[in-house]
């Protein structure tokens, strides 16, 4: 096999891969950070109270979960441009990408908060402090404690997610794959390729969950 792997295709492709590689590190990154806006905003209305804010957080929580994401991504790709928006490929997929990620941060990001005990906020209720007191100083250092681990690993996979986008023409790792495996007709050569550099973003992720989880275990101490 390693004698069949053909090493300088690879090096002439290299240019694409890492241009790949990093439209897969922003294009994640940018969902990230506006699924977590999705996330806190879901989060805060199944727990408002205020019926309707409820329902239409848990329609757009459940909705999202139960669908798949490739399912998803075909219709606002195809979806918005009917409804008039004319929007890239790279935008739909951060789109798809962010609402699909930022259902399941919603529920990680609730289940932190209500592992935070009831008596600690009636005490600190009766202690006379305010919510936003109470917020920074009892239930938010509890829940990010709880929540960080699986919130990393919420990122590993929309990571790895990303690769659905080369099916909208996202020039990303996948993306970049099929096209050394289409031009050479070399498909072993252009995936291993590209799994090798998903491994690497995996290990990068990876390290980063386990020195924040030492951190918290630390703190803890």
């Amino acid at each position: 096999m390693i004698e069949a792997f053909n090493f300088r295709v690879i090096l002439e492709y290299l240019p694409l891969y890492l241009s790949g590689l990093w439209n897969t590190v922003w294009i994640s990154g940018a969902s990230l950070v506006l699924a977590l806006v999705f996330a806190i905003a879901a989060c805060v209305g199944r727990l408002s109270g205020v019926r309707w804010v409820t329902f239409l957080a848990s329609f757009y929580i459940e909705s999202i979960r139960s669908t798949p994401l490739l399912a998803q991504l075909y219709f606002l790709y195809f979806g918005l441009p009917t409804l008039g928006l004319q929007v890239s490929e790279w935008q739909t997929g951060i789109l798809a990408l962010s609402l699909n990620c930022g259902a399941y941060m919603a529920e990680i990001i609730r289940a932190g908060i209500m592992s935070v005990s009831k008596g600690q906020i009636e005490a600190a209720i009766a202690s006379g402090l305010t919510f936003v007191q109470r917020l920074k100083l009892i239930i938010l250092p509890q829940a990010i404690g709880v929540t960080i681990p699986p919130l990393l690993g919420q990122m590993i996979v929309l990571v790895k997610d990303s690769s659905l986008l080369s099916l909208i023409s996202v020039l990303e790792l996948t993306r970049a794959g099929q096209l050394l495996a289409s031009d050479r007709i070399m498909p072993m050569e252009g995936f291993l390729m590209t799994a090798l550099l998903y491994w690497l973003v995996y290990i990068c992720l990876k390290a980063l969950s386990t020195f924040s989880q030492k951190r918290l275990i630390h703190h803890s101490r």
